[in-house]
């Protein structure tokens, strides 16, 4: 495990997984959408911030989910 990933990187590619059968815009949205109901302030800010400085860490999906936040 890399143990240099954030943590909300590990989480957000994580759910990424559980909707690669769907197409990528509908999956970013419904990651998306989960990330902004369960996930707190906090959690959010850090990956967005990961999202900008090492977008490289980030499944495609959990990535395009970013740019919906």
């Amino acid at each position: 495990m890399d143990t240099t990933t954030s943590p909300q990187v590990r989480l957000a590619n994580e759910i990424a997984v559980q909707f690669h059968h769907q197409d990528a815009k509908a999956a970013a949205t419904a990651i998306a959408a989960h990330i902004r109901q369960f996930w707190d302030p906090r959690m959010r800010a850090d990956l967005l911030h990961q999202a900008e400085s090492d977008p490289g860490s980030f499944d495609p999906l959990a990535l395009e989910a970013t740019k919906l936040l």
